[in-house]
């Protein structure tokens, strides 16, 4: 199920930082997939057991904790052609609502936030499951996927190829893995 057990009505848990990854995907030179992280996360997730299209998820990620183990292509994502990490220091994810497709599957819709340009995008997430850590805590994980056009966030730097096309590709994949932990 992508909720808490209909036994429970509402529950808050909060993503652990540790355990928890932004990544995302672009091409470069038309040819090869780069990859890269955001190290700063941090959010909540409001568990709705009695009815889960009423839980919902907020999240928010440091833009400068961007890594894609490359300095001089980390500096240039955060600088004013990508990113602007001076300016705009926070990526935020507030869901609208969810809709569950299965036991463990859902979407959760929500609308993604940078550079001050919000967008609508629809998370493909899979429940993964729910434990109990040996320091008592309760976590549960969550996977998810989702596709953007970085021009529609108003990314819009890019080198034109000689063979043609361009060095930057316009589709990012961003894939999400988050551990929550139960709140009292």
């Amino acid at each position: 199920m992508i909720a808490e057990p209909a036994s429970e009505t509402s529950s808050a848990w909060q993503l652990d930082p540790v355990h928890s990854l932004v990544e995302f995907s672009a091409k470069h030179l038309m040819v090869t997939t780069v990859k890269g992280r955001f190290k700063g996360v941090q959010g909540t997730i409001i568990v709705d057991g009695a009815d889960p299209a009423r839980s919902s998820v907020e999240v928010e990620i440091d833009a400068a904790s961007l890594d894609t183990g490359q300095e001089m292509r980390d500096n240039h994502l955060r600088s004013a052609d990508f990113l602007e990490v001076d300016k705009y220091a926070t990526i935020t994810f507030r869901s609208i609502r969810i809709e569950q497709l299965g036991d463990t599957h859902g979407l959760i819709f929500g609308n993604l936030t940078f550079r001050d340009v919000t967008r609508e995008v629809v998370l493909d997430a899979q429940f993964t499951g729910r434990a109990k850590s040996p320091w008592g805590t309760e976590v549960m994980a969550f996977e998810a996927t989702t596709t953007i056009n970085r021009k529609d966030f108003g990314l819009n730097w890019n080198v034109a190829l000689e063979a043609g096309g361009f060095l930057v590709g316009d589709t990012i994949k961003i894939e999400v893995a988050v551990e929550a932990i139960k709140q009292p």
